[in-house]
Formats: structure tokens, sequence, C-alpha cells
């Protein structure tokens, strides 16, 4: 029996976590740098992963299948496409970070021993959450999907109303009263959507009596499965639904500010660069790998969601005050990008939405952290406790600058050559719907450069004048992130040779190709 690689990818970080929660409670440090351990084994893992996907070879590669709940036809069935494989990467890359930047987030507080922390719970839980997501991206059985997609919402729930910012403008109550009302909703809004996709999962079962998700695409294919519209339509909304609820998708998104804005800057970075992905990522495999007909059928109304969350998100980020809700209500519209890149059905559109993934994760990752290291100076979310900051610490503002400039886009940093794609692929098809994307380009623009001016510049506020600049630790986290910010702004290459054939299939499950380009001929119409 072959090495079962892509079980050791999760299995490590969920041996990890346990072996991390049982570290003595006096032994704080040792939780730490044992999380941090296993979170760069595990990014070796997924390294190696990497390095052993071919992307000219089969569609699904690494596989293991194995029976699990044989009455009911589950398997422990898993496998990668190159669209899996890039997340992976990606989660298994932005973890250590994640350990690295919450270094002190759950060290207890010695000014209130009702809110001590438990260190060893707080990196157990993140490397629990890294195990069901990877998992997750591995899972082709639909089963085993659903329960890593209901299973990571519990490590989620108790990392945002357990371990909240510190930097909160009321009392202590008043704090953990707003922790619990984020963690609470966060909470029924992902397990609503989950309940609906559990139907959807036993209508689909009952419709192709397995859950494996290369059995039913093959049996659709050869035509051995037969789904009626209606019976495809409902059963492509249920599954849509939770996912546009995971994603954040207009207007299913108002858990996302809360949550983010109560988390820890570190646990914030793990919501919407780590776990927001899944949503995403299942709309590719799973809508358009399962109901191919039904995908079409919606989406011209997924578009208009899409193109709602890509204004509506940056319209509320410029009026934002709390800096951390500002990134949230950003991250809005950058998944209405990435969903609207899946949609358009053209290889450009979804090669941009799955760099869009990778690329949003890297950059939101950057910003994020900096401002959270920021936010643990001062003691405040709100932009209006800054100003000067750039001249008492010009590498953190520099830092802050450079993961603004990937919010937005800017050509050389890697989120602009996703946005590129997405708008391109959009355009094809829907010209209309890319140029009223590209609206979210000039309001991205407005509420970055206004939040660093109103932070960075200006005349340094006395509250700000003592505030140190990055530490050696904190460099450790920004500086790697930003050299893969520039580093795939500038070679994009080894993403896309990984991306591009798994999107092609995708392309051939619901029977679409590309535009012809409209090329009018001048010498003639003259």
């Amino acid at each position: 029996m072959s090495f079962p690689l892509l079980t050791a990818t999760a299995a490590v970080p969920a041996v990890g976590a346990i072996l991390t929660a049982a570290v003595p409670a006096a032994r704080r440090t040792a939780a730490k740098w044992l999380a941090l351990l296993v979170s760069l084994a595990t990014l070796v893992l997924a390294a190696v992963v990497w390095a052993r996907f071919e992307p000219g070879g089969d569609r699904y590669q690494l596989t293991e299948n194995h029976s699990w709940i044989k009455d009911f036809g589950v398997r422990y069935e898993l496998g990668v496409d190159g669209i899996g494989v890039a997340l992976i990467a990606l989660t298994a890359l932005l973890i250590p970070f994640i350990v690295l930047a919450g270094w002190h987030d759950a060290d207890p507080l010695e000014t209130s021993s009702k809110r001590w922390r438990p260190t060893q719970g707080f990196f157990a839980l993140i490397l629990m959450v890294e195990a069901m997501v990877i998992l997750s991206f591995e899972a082709t059985d639909v089963f085993l999907f659903y329960i890593l997609f209901e299973a990571m919402l519990i490590p989620m729930y108790f990392l945002i109303g357990g371990f909240g910012d510190r930097a909160h403008s009321g009392s202590d109550e008043n704090a953990a009263a707003q922790r619990s009302y984020a963690a609470v909703k966060f909470l029924l809004y992902n397990l609503v959507g989950g309940l609906i996709m559990l139907a959807a999962v036993i209508g689909l079962y009952v419709v192709a009596g397995n859950f494996s998700l290369t059995e039913i695409a093959a049996a659709r294919a050869n035509g051995s499965l037969e789904m009626a519209t209606s019976t495809e339509r409902w059963l492509f909304l249920g599954f849509f639904f939770a996912f546009a609820v995971k994603a954040p998708l207009w207007p299913l998104h108002t858990w996302l500010p809360n949550a983010m804005g109560e988390a820890t800057a570190p646990v914030a970075v793990l919501i919407t660069a780590v776990v927001d992905k899944v949503g995403t990522f299942a709309m590719l495999r799973f809508c358009l790998g399962l109901f191919p007909e039904a995908s079409k059928w919606a989406t011209p109304a997924i578009v208009v969601l899409a193109l709602i969350s890509i204004v509506y998100g940056a319209l509320l980020a410029v009026g934002q005050r709390d800096i951390k809700r500002l990134v949230a209500y950003a991250s809005i519209s950058h998944f209405g990008f990435i969903i609207l890149g899946i949609f358009a059905m053209t290889s450009q559109g979804q090669s941009g939405a799955t760099l869009y993934m990778v690329n949003h994760g890297i950059s939101t990752a950057a910003l994020m952290l900096v401002a959270g290291f920021l936010i643990s100076r001062r003691g405040s979310r709100l932009i209006a406790d800054y100003g000067g900051v750039q001249k008492v610490a010009p590498v953190l503002a520099g830092t802050f600058l450079i993961g603004g400039l990937a919010t937005l886009s800017l050509p050389g940093l890697a989120p602009f050559v996703s946005e590129f794609l997405v708008l391109v692929g959009a355009y094809a098809r829907y010209p209309v719907a890319g140029i009223i994307a590209t609206t979210g380009i000039v309001l991205a623009a407005l509420y970055t450069l206004v939040l660093y001016q109103r932070t960075m510049t200006g005349p340094v506020k006395e509250e700000v004048r003592a505030l140190p600049d990055l530490r050696a630790r904190e460099l450790a986290v920004v500086v790697p992130l930003i050299a893969v910010l520039i580093f795939l702004g500038v070679f994009p290459k080894p993403l896309t040779d990984v991306v591009n054939p798994a999107v092609r299939h995708t392309m051939s499950d619901v029977q679409q190709k590309d535009p012809q380009p409209q090329i009018q001929n001048v010498e003639a119409a003259q």
C-alpha cells in the first residue's frame, strides 16, 4: 500500500492539536513551539503534495479510497486536483504565520483573573481548523466533505467567542458580550446553511445511490444517471446556499464583519483567508461538478449577487471607522470577484477566481496581521485614534502600505493578476458585468489609500508617539508574505500551471467553451 500522503497532511495538524492541548498549563511556551513545529511539518507535507502532483496527469491524484459506513455507501475517499493542491498549499503556508502572529494573543491577563486564557487551547484549535480545512480540500466523498464542512465550525466558534480581540473600546463585560454575539451569529448562519446542505446531500444520495463525486460524475457522463431538471436545480440551490454563507456572498454576509471585528487578528485571517475559501472551492468542485445544468441556469442571478457584493462591500469599507471591519467589508468585495470569476463560465474567469482565492488569502493575511500588530500597540481599532505612525514606526507603516496596495490589486503584486483574469473572463461573456465590476477597483483604491492616509500620515498623535516598530518575530511574519506577494505578482506561472488543467476539467463538466472574441475588420468597415 502506498503511503497515504493526503491523510498524513491532515493527520499531522490533527494529532498536533491533541498534543498541544495536552501540554501542562504551566508550560505555555512549550505549547506555542509545539504548535509552530507542527504547522511547519504540515507545510513540508503540503510541499510534497505539490511536488508529487502532475498537472498533466489524472484529474484526481494521490487518491485514497476506503469503506467507512458501508450500509449507506459512505467512503473515506480523497483526491486532489490542481485547485485543491493550490488551496492546501495556501492553508499550510498561512498557519505558521498565524501561529507566530498570535504568539501572545492567548497569554493570561494579569489584571483580571476572570479572563484567564488557556494558551494551549488557542493553538490547538488553530491546528484542528487547519486539519479540517485541508481534509475538506481533499475529500471527494460528498458526505465526508459535509462532515468536515460542519465540524470546522466548532473550533472556529471557540476561537471567536473565547479568544476575542483585547482592543475593545468598552468594558470587559461589553467586550465579552460582543464576542459572544459574533460567535453565535457566525455559528447560526453557517449551521443553517449546513442543515440546508444536509437535505441536499440526502437528496443526492436518493437520486445517485452513492456519495462519490467521481462515481456520480462518471455516471452522468455515460448516461446511466438521470436527474430531472427540477430535482437538479433544487439540489444545486441546497448546496449553493451553504457555500454562499461560508463564502460569504451578499446578502448572507453579515456574520463576517462581526466575526472578524471581535476575533484576534490571526483568527480573523484564519476566517477570511482559510476557512471561507472552503465555500468558493466547493462551488467549483461540487456545484459545477455535480449540477452543471443547474449551474448554468442559476448563473445570471449569481452574477448579479456577485456584482452587488463587489460594490456593496467596497462602499461599506469606504465608510468604516474600525480598521478590522474595513478589512472585513473589503473581503466581501473580493469574494464577489471570486464568485463572479467562477460563474463567468470562462477559463480566464475560473483560473482568475482560483488564483484570487490564493492571492486574496496572502494579501489579506499581510494587511490584517500588520493591522493587528498596530492595534495591539495602541489598544484601539478605531482609525481616528491614529495618525503619523510612519514617522515613529516606518517599517510597520511600510509593510502596512504594501499589504494595502496588494489589497487594491496594484500591478506587480499577486492580486493584480487574478483580478485582471476575472475581469477579462467576465467581460468575455458578460460585458456589462465586467464593466460594473471594475468599480470595485476604484473603490478599493479609495478605502485603502484613505485608511493609510488617516492612520500613517499627518501629524503624530500623542498616543502613538511612543509606538515601537516591528520586532523580529513580527518581521518574520510579514516579510515572507510580502515576498510571496511580489514573487507571484511578477511570476504567477507556478500557480497557473497547476490550476489551469483543473479549470479545463471544470469547463468540460459544464460543457462550456470560451466565447470567441469579436474582431471587427476595420478595412471592411471603411
